[in-house]
């Protein structure tokens, strides 16, 4: 049994997703912010899209791992 102190896997990975979650919100502010200042962040832009959707995967597998899979 875990101690008081120690987290269980599913508590670990809703931790982890809140953090993703978290910078993907900060990355798509920044992006809004770039995107403001014209043309010539728009290479900056590309990179942030590019971990935007990367955070966003990431997600997605925590999510599919909480999720129990119910057979209809």
């Amino acid at each position: 049994m875990n101690s008081p102190h120690e987290l269980s896997h599913e508590e670990v990975l809703r931790v982890k997703l809140e953090v993703l979650r978290e910078k993907h919100r900060d990355l798509d502010e920044a992006i809004k912010a770039l995107q403001e200042q014209g043309p010539a962040t728009q290479l900056t832009v590309q990179r942030l899209k590019k971990d935007k959707l990367r955070l966003k995967d990431q997600i997605s597998r925590i999510e599919d791992e909480l999720t129990p899979d119910i057979i209809a």
